[in-house]
């Protein structure tokens, strides 16, 4: 049998330390995350994540991923130089091929869904 899984509030949720974010450009930004589950196969994982202010490069060359802001905001920036600002209780897709950078301009907790190519 296949059973639903259930995360509770992921507002309250610890995802334990904060590290630095590695492709951050300026900020010195940290970030922490907690995986809530992945499927048996690994192409897809779900859980939060949250970063401090700042600004980073993303690249989403081998995987997409569905977004949910749980608070905070923040600016997405195409590599074309357009942008728009998104805010938390808004949810947003970044397709596979997606590259740009986040402007996070408060801390923001999000809930984040990867999905592989090819899947």
């Amino acid at each position: 049998m296949i059973s639903f899984e259930n995360f509770g509030d992921l507002l309250s949720l610890d995802l334990g330390a904060f590290a630095s974010k590695p492709t951050s450009l300026e900020g010195n930004q940290e970030e922490a995350a907690i995986a809530l589950w992945t499927s048996p196969d690994g192409k897809m994982e779900t859980g939060v994540w949250e970063c401090t202010p700042g600004r980073f490069t993303a690249d989403r060359s081998d995987n997409a991923e569905i977004c949910h802001l749980l608070v905070g905001r923040v600016t997405l920036h195409n590599s074309d130089g357009s942008a728009q600002e998104i805010g938390a209780g808004e949810m947003f897709v970044l397709p596979i091929g997606w590259r740009g950078e986040w402007t996070i301009h408060e801390q923001t907790r999000k809930i984040y869904t990867m999905v592989a190519a090819g899947v």
